[in-house]
């Protein structure tokens, strides 16, 4: 007989079963709820518990002047943040104990609000309610932007900050700002970054960014014992730095000599732009864009130099001339050369139904002059008669001449400067009939040929001169002269040639003496400089209103002045330009006076000083010698065979107190202690004041207080 028996075991199985299917349900519900309900938290949780792939942003390069000076850098900044998850928050005694003096540390490093206003901000986060339903912001900003690493060291060590970060929950997210030691010096130039995205987006911050950023890294995070723990994967790559052919000095140069002028009341320009460019390497010393906001403040906002393409005026009559003697062809049987005369009258003469005028015509005109008088006078009779008589039924062989000789090159500066624009010089088109086109009227001639019916950005017209100065060698411009890393070259960027020769020998030769007498005996006199030659050209042109043309009622002119120095041997060449409303308006007496500023600015950098030329045979020259080790100085004396003298004071220096304004904290405390004096510091920075006077006797043991200031 079976010992099991059935009715009392299966009853009891069947009890196991039944609980052990609704464990079941309830775990297969919990875990639904969990997926569904609670899916956010558990995310939440998970994402703070493990990354396996964090991107590391490596260090942007930076981007150096011609001799290594920092124009841009990246420096670390933070936004502070607050988790009220935290475990301090998990008994609120301790935050209640130190919230009002928190706050109060807040509003000695933020002034802008008091310390009430942070307790309330602190406050909302902390009572702050998630989508979750947990009570307490995890991400709380505890000021709204960015701050520096001093800042962010103050903030860290208020009370309760300075506690672990997973205990008190305050927290950072680091960035990396880009920070321009020269300001605005050549910014548009130098380009920017969208701070929030850290991305580039315009100048050579944009043009060279894949070299500059560098390549990201990764690692992995896991939590070890309520910490977190890097585990690096790939290691970031730095980017690399580039050097520019700016020179420092001389952009800070030509911005002052441009503002000075731009903001003189004769002149209250709108715009301007000044480029320096190097005669024999194409390199750009300078580049200046300013522009006139709303609030009358001028600013570089747009890069003016490369992208506003404008009519250029008087400076391209220098481009119609060149096409004419290069072409070397005959006007009225005579081979046109400097000594051809031309009779420009009154100074107002009919062409083809229109009036071509001279700006003296109110005066007389110039009468009979020749070539070279024309240019130096900038005669718009004399170029366009020219040109016309020249040119007229053959205008196909003028407009390829000015592209033959490079006025109209696309200098394919887009990857290197995005924003560049390239010249508009329209060709003119025969009917079958052999008539020009509708849109080529019998006027477009003789105005294209004294600077109308083109557009021309300045970098174009000041590559162009520099051609002239450099013997016919068009240059194209350089911007960037290498790539380094590690303090090594990794790329360079050699001078690059368009043109090997921009027209013959002889017509450059030419040319280059006439703008010489330009600026010698002409309306460029105001560029010119008593201690060196320079040579350049005027140029003056009413800025038309788009479809109003040049009668809208606002007449603007742009200003212009183009050339090179020294004459006889040609370093750089400068174009400067000015945009303004109203008269007066003079190419020469505006734009030439800056020229003239930036050319003797440049050339006094050159000067050679010598010891030598300071003192005749009979001089004897000794250099003073500094407090400080009496033995190095004698020895280093000897060795140089300079004769010594020794000098005793009647009072010691040492018992005279020192002026300290200006120093750093650390060295005026050394240097006041050291003479017995006891110091007091009162803020943060540069001493400002100084309580014991400089000058007066020391007196043992008196206290200084010095008051210091970040902004001096």
């Amino acid at each position: 007989m079976s010992k099991f028996d059935n009715d009392k075991v299966m009853p009891r199985y069947m009890a196991i079963a039944v609980v052990l299917t609704l464990i079941g349900f309830a775990v297969i519900g919990k875990a639904l709820y969990i997926m569904t309900a609670k899916k956010q938290y558990w995310t939440e949780v998970a994402d703070r518990l493990k990354r396996d792939s964090v991107s590391v942003k490596p260090n942007r390069g930076n981007i150096l002047s011609c001799d290594g000076q920092l124009m841009a850098t990246s420096i670390p900044e933070y936004k502070v943040f607050m988790d009220f998850q935290a475990a301090a928050f998990e008994n609120d005694s301790l935050w209640l104990a130190k919230v009002d003096s928190v706050c109060e540390g807040l509003h000695k490093i933020f002034p802008k609000l008091t310390p009430d206003e942070f307790k309330h901000l602190l406050e909302e986060g902390r009572h702050h309610v998630n989508r979750n339903g947990t009570v307490g912001a995890r991400h709380w900003p505890i000021w709204p932007r960015r701050i520096d690493y001093n800042t962010y060291v103050e903030v860290k060590s208020l009370p309760f900050f300075n506690m672990p970060k997973y205990k008190s929950g305050f927290h950072e997210e680091p960035f990396n700002s880009r920070r321009r030691p020269f300001g605005s010096l050549a910014l548009r130039t130098m380009g920017g970054l969208y701070g929030a995205k850290d991305s580039a987006y315009y100048g050579l911050e944009l043009s060279y960014d894949s070299i500059l950023r560098g390549t990201p890294g990764i690692t992995g995070r896991r939590k070890i014992l309520n910490k977190y723990m890097n585990i690096p994967v790939t290691l970031p790559i730095d980017g690399g730095d580039i050097v520019t052919t700016i020179d420092v000095n001389m952009q800070d140069l030509a911005e002052r000599s441009l503002l000075d002028m731009l903001k003189s009341p004769q002149v209250n320009g709108e715009m301007g732009v000044a480029i320096l460019m190097e005669v024999k390497t194409g390199d750009i010393k300078a580049i200046v864009n300013m522009i006139r906001n709303e609030e009358g403040k001028y600013i570089e906002a747009v890069n003016s130099a490369i992208s506003y393409r404008c009519e250029p005026g008087s400076v391209f009559k220098t481009a119609s001339f060149l096409v004419a003697l290069d072409d070397g062809l005959n006007i009225n049987g005579h081979k046109l050369d400097t000594s051809y005369v031309i009779h420009t009258g009154c100074g107002v003469m009919p062409m083809y139904g229109r009036e071509m005028k001279d700006h003296n015509w109110r005066r007389g005109g110039y009468g009979d002059i020749n070539v070279a008088r024309t240019l130096e006078v900038s005669s718009n009779i004399g170029v366009s008669h020219v040109i016309d008589k020249i040119y007229h039924d053959q205008a196909e062989r003028y407009v390829k001449g000015l592209y033959r000789i490079g006025i109209g090159e696309d200098l394919k500066l887009q990857n290197i400067l995005p924003g560049y624009r390239k010249p508009i010089i329209r060709m003119p088109q025969r009917k079958k009939n052999g008539h020009y086109d509708d849109d080529w009227y019998a006027t477009t001639l003789p105005w294209m040929s004294i600077g109308y019916e083109t557009q021309i950005a300045p970098i174009n017209t000041v590559t162009f001169y520099n051609a002239i100065a450099n013997n016919g060698k068009m240059m194209r411009p350089r911007f960037v002269k290498k790539v380094i890393k590690n303090g090594e070259t990794i790329r360079e960027f050699q001078p690059e040639v368009i043109k090997e020769r921009i027209a013959k020998p002889e017509a450059i030769k030419t040319m280059q003496t006439i703008l010489e007498h330009v600026v010698s005996q002409g309306l460029g006199r105001k560029a010119g400089s008593p201690h060196f030659k320079v040579a350049g050209k005027t140029g003056t042109a009413q800025v038309s209103q788009g479809k109003a043309g040049y009668k809208s009622g606002i007449v603007q002119y742009w200003l212009s002045f183009a050339g090179y120095f020294p004459a006889d041997d040609p370093r750089y060449t400068c174009i400067v330009c000015i945009k303004k409303s109203g008269l007066p308006a003079s190419g020469g007496g505006m734009s030439g006076v800056v020229f003239h500023h930036i050319a003797e600015g440049v050339m006094a950098r050159h000067l050679k000083m010598r010891v030598e030329d300071a003192h005749d045979e009979n001089s004897i020259v000794i250099p003073d010698v500094k407090n400080g080790n009496a033995a190095d100085a004698n020895y280093i004396l000897t060795k140089l065979g300079v004769d010594k003298r020794v000098s005793q004071p009647e009072n010691s220096s040492h018992d005279i107190t020192p002026d300290v304004t200006g120093m750093g904290a650390k060295d005026a405390v050394y240097l006041l202690e050291s003479r017995g004096l006891r110091v007091k510091l009162q803020g943060r920075g540069k001493v400002k004041r100084q309580s014991y006077p400089a000058g007066k006797a020391v007196m043992e043991g008196c206290e200084c207080i010095l008051t210091l200031d970040n902004n001096i």
